[in-house]
């Protein structure tokens, strides 16, 4: 089994970065991790994935070049580094850990078995 903690959510202006952070516990090693992120009346919507070592990332359209996954296996760790923020990137933001090991980046959640609970992130005009 895998827990995900989120945090680092909260309340910045258009323009500004935040930086997510997703602490596991159990055996994480070997899997591929991505953030998520829901709306209100929207479906849950990928983000970005890691390889199980980092090497190998895979980002949305709507975010690539503004949003980082990053991982550090030894704590355990993925981050979400979030630069130009926009009104419309304002959701709840989640961690996910595939149910498999060894894989490469995902974009489905079908293939991610375990989930945070998530953070918030609001951003401000």
């Amino acid at each position: 089994q895998v827990q995900l903690v989120e945090s680092g959510g909260g309340l910045v202006q258009a323009g500004d970065s935040l930086s997510l952070s997703c602490v596991a516990s159990g055996r994480t090693f070997g899997r591929t991790m991505g953030w998520f992120r829901q709306a209100p009346g929207k479906e849950r919507e990928f983000l970005a994935s890691s390889s199980w070592n980092g090497g190998i990332t895979l980002y949305a359209d709507s975010v690539k070049g503004r949003f980082t996954i990053s991982r550090n296996n030894a704590k355990k760790t993925v981050y979400l580094q979030m630069n130009s923020l926009k009104v419309e990137d304002s959701a709840v933001y989640y961690c996910a850990a595939d149910g498999s090991t060894w894989g490469g980046p995902e974009s489905d959640p079908g293939n991610y078995a375990f989930w945070g609970q998530g953070t918030q992130v609001t951003v401000s005009s």
